[in-house]
């Protein structure tokens, strides 16, 4: 056998997930007879050969689930991304062991198979793809807010395009025309496609024409003041905004009473996130797009016991909170 060669390489030869390579070699219950076979079938032929150590010492189900992190733990979000799975993991009397991993992702996730972990969830602090250790795959694996580009590992992620359509809807709804996108920039790249594909969506259902002078980028910096100002001062400005995040809404805010203007009485404010202590500390509250990261978390924690043919990409709904940020105008 090749010192190289890993379960990424039998599950390429058997025509299965990762996940599945993993129930085999640790005699996990829920993996069909026709793919234990053909994973078997593969091993033999690869000449593939455990490490039987490390099988051994995690034969035994310790109801320890791996939370790794790449600092979700340290961020407002992680109540909700850790507390969905906490509430998964809880139903099925699991125990949820969180690790930040910080640079050292290897040996973190080395880590939580010492502790002998029946299964790690990997979340990521914003929507990207990311890189893993080969020793993840070691014990089923699911990914939050994240996923790998050869897909080989089941993933959770918020529906960009439908976050970015319903933020831009809710404002044609209630007639406004003109409407300023501040977009995030990268690297949350998926974030910035899918939102503007919605935002350009929304505005074709209502026959209105994209001008990409009502087009801005937030940093969450003072530059989010300064591209509202910019904004405000076109010849023909915009009676809305949609923010890409409710941090970027919260320096528009400021920008535009310092304009003289009211919200949402001379422009209306959508956000996106619902970040809670900015969405609701806002005068007035602000209406925004609910990134769903306790369903992510959730999700991530029930599908390490499914039993799925191939690695499900999932795209998880991402809701409208309505509060005072938005008026309706006549046109």
């Amino acid at each position: 056998m090749s010192n190289n060669l890993t379960i990424k390489d039998i599950a390429r030869h058997a025509n299965v997930g990762t996940t599945t390579v993993s129930r085999v070699l640790n005699d996990h219950p829920y993996v069909s007879q026709e793919k234990r076979e053909r994973v078997l079938h593969a091993i033999e032929e690869l000449n593939y050969r455990q490490n039987f150590g490390a099988k051994w010492l995690r034969s035994t189900n310790t109801g320890l689930i791996g939370f790794l992190t790449d600092g979700v733990a340290t961020t407002p979000y992680a109540v909700d991304i850790i507390g969905g799975a906490q509430d998964a993991a809880s139903a099925s009397e699991h125990v949820l062991m969180v690790v930040n991993a910080g640079n050292s992702l290897e040996a973190s996730v080395e880590f939580l198979l010492e502790r002998q972990v029946a299964g790690i969830i990997y979340a990521a602090f914003f929507h990207c793809e990311v890189t893993l250790p080969d020793n993840i795959y070691q014990v089923p694996t699911t990914l939050a807010n994240c996923f790998v580009g050869d897909k080989s590992l089941p993933s959770a992620v918020p529906d960009e395009f439908i976050g970015g359509y319903r933020a831009t809807k809710v404002l044609l709804d209630a007639g406004h025309r003109r409407i300023g996108f501040l977009n995030v920039t990268p690297p949350a790249i998926p974030a910035k496609q899918g939102r503007l594909a919605g935002y350009k969506q929304a505005l074709d259902e209502f026959d209105v024409p994209f001008d990409p002078e009502l087009i801005g980028t937030t940093t969450e910096s003072p530059e989010n003041y300064a591209t509202t100002m910019r904004l405000l001062k076109l010849k023909n400005p915009p009676t809305a905004l949609f923010c890409g995040t409710d941090r970027t809404a919260m320096a528009s805010y400021i920008a535009i009473l310092d304009a003289g203007m009211r919200i949402p009485d001379d422009i209306s404010i959508v956000g996106f996130d619902n970040q809670i202590d900015v969405a609701e500390g806002l005068l007035p509250m602000l209406t925004t797009i609910q990134l769903p990261h306790y369903e992510m978390g959730k999700w991530a924690f029930n599908q390490l016991f499914a039993n799925n043919e191939t690695p499900i990409q999932e795209k998880i709904d991402c809701q409208l909170i309505e509060r005072d940020s938005v008026k309706t105008i006549t046109t």
